[in-house]
């Protein structure tokens, strides 16, 4: 973490990493519970349930707002290269058609100093 307490999206993710983890754990804890010789402990596998069940949640939570952040990320979004493009090539585009204006005008000043 850095020294303002934010965590980047790496280390969130990290988390989430974790928690799918204990996840698997919790699930294997479950089965081995479920196979065991003397029968299954109900408080033991409804705990490990309702712990797995909240986990799921946080992770779904965790990776909703790290799309959410990725999708809202803009790293070109103050950028005018786009604008500034566009403006160049209208430019050049006025520049020729001015010159073919000026070509016309020739041509008709031609043609009535030739009349």
């Amino acid at each position: 973490m850095d020294s303002q307490g934010q965590t980047t999206s790496l280390q969130r993710l990290q988390n989430v990493e974790k928690r799918i983890i204990k996840v698997l754990e919790l699930a294997g804890g479950v089965m081995d519970e479920l196979a065991s010789s003397t029968g299954p402990r109900k408080d033991v596998v409804q705990n490990h349930c309702l712990e797995f069940m909240q986990l799921i949640k946080d992770i779904q939570v965790a990776l909703r707002d790290e799309i959410k952040s990725a999708c809202e990320y803009r790293p070109f979004e103050k950028c005018d290269y786009g604008s500034r493009i566009a403006n160049e090539i209208c430019h050049k585009k006025l520049e020729f058609v001015l010159s073919q204006l000026d070509g016309m005008k020739q041509t008709v000043d031609e043609y009535h100093a030739a009349i």
